[in-house]
């Protein structure tokens, strides 16, 4: 129906303009809360001159990512003297674009019926109701980690088609770090399937609108505190961050399976490692904070302890749930830059010996005692 396409394609365009200003948001959110952290002043020469004048709109160094963009876009596009230039071409984009697709699958919002929030469209969608989501599937976790595993191939490729030794031992070491963090989320993600029982992330959301234990909120962190802190720890892994970062290791290959890139090519590789920060907190907050929702909210407003209710209008329930789900992601990109700013670098057999002699042992840990309290739960 032309009503469904109309949501959806709109869904479709918040998505891809939520993505690009996180993504380059999160480019001067890195050097401010850096600076910030060691004393510094940070990014504040870029500016903007106002025509005609000599005002100069600094805004706290916000133009430093628009300027990033256009050097990267005018740069000469160098590539090697030998190489695979179809492997080489399309790289950046298999490491790009299954980053943007993982969103399809994550709810931003609650329920959505048109003809509320835009009483003069209601002879035009009548009585629909849309979940904000792009794509309402049923096996939506692992839609997520089927995405997200093609940008191991993106890596590996882009360091072999290169022809360069350097480049070629980024992609090796992208290629086994990320498929051994990718395992430990896995089991950590499934000790949330054991209690929610499904891999529906819309359900997993509205499973954790109740509370627990009468006040605490029903979020996937108290349920799973310790699968919370393991997921975070790796996704910052998958993601090739510091400390994690030794496919891209400046000091030691240069810039890791990339090194042979240029232009607007090595800018999709910097700004999908930049969206996938915001992916990893959409998911975290979708996982363990109770996605879009505050605690005792509901399609109708806040119903707190003790009987009092907070009724709200449709329009103000959809973006409040808008404003909380980017508020908590938001949250969660600031946390991972603050440990990227924190933590030295580990040796590389340093990361591969901490997935598996250390993070995946306690995951299968958590899964079992995860697995006995649930069958403990459920027998009569």
């Amino acid at each position: 129906m032309i009503q469904d396409l109309v949501v959806y394609v709109a869904y479709i365009v918040y998505a891809i303009a939520v993505l690009m200003t996180f993504g380059t948001l999160l480019t001067w959110v890195e050097r401010k809360q850096s600076a910030v952290m060691q004393d510094r002043i940070g990014a504040n020469r870029a500016y903007v001159r106002l025509p005609f004048t000599q005002i100069k709109l600094i805004w706290l160094g916000l133009f430093h990512g628009i300027a990033d963009g256009l050097k990267l876009m005018t740069k000469e596009d160098w590539r090697p003297k030998t190489y695979d230039w179809y492997a080489y071409a399309v790289a950046p984009w298999v490491c790009f674009v299954p980053v943007l697709l993982v969103f399809a699958v994550i709810p931003f919002g609650g329920l959505m019926v048109p003809a509320k929030l835009f009483p003069s469209l209601a002879g035009f969608f009548g009585d629909r109701a849309y979940p904000m989501q792009i794509a309402r599937l049923d096996a939506g976790i692992l839609i997520v980690f089927a995405f997200g595993g093609m940008t191991i191939i993106g890596a590996m490729l882009a360091g072999w088609s290169s022809y360069n030794k350097f480049s070629m031992l980024g992609a090796l070491r992208a290629g086994s770090q990320m498929i051994s963090y990718e395992l430990v989320m896995g089991l950590t993600v499934l000790g949330l399937i054991l209690i929610y029982g499904t891999v529906d992330l819309t359900t997993i959301v509205q499973e954790q609108s109740g509370t627990l234990l009468g006040f605490l909120p029903a979020w996937g962190v108290f349920h799973q505190p310790f699968a919370a802190t393991l997921f975070m720890a790796a996704a910052i892994a998958e993601n090739k961050r510091i400390p994690f970062d030794l496919p891209e290791a400046e000091s030691e290959l240069i810039s890791g399976f990339y090194t042979e890139y240029s232009a607007m090519k090595m800018g999709l590789f910097m700004f999908a490692e930049f969206i996938e920060i915001a992916i990893i907190g959409a998911l975290f907050t979708t996982l363990f904070l109770g996605g879009c929702n505050l605690p005792y909210m509901s399609d109708a407003g806040f119903a707190f302890p003790g009987g009092s209710v907070l009724p709200m209008s449709h329009g103000a329930v959809v973006v409040t749930q808008l404003v909380v789900f980017l508020a908590k992601v938001m949250l969660i990109c600031s946390f991972q830059i603050l440990i990227r700013w924190s933590l030295p670098r580990f040796r590389y057999d340093q990361v591969l010996k901490f997935a598996w002699k250390f993070m995946f042992p306690l995951a299968l840990m958590n899964l079992v005692v995860t697995a006995v309290l649930a069958w403990m739960a459920t027998s009569p």
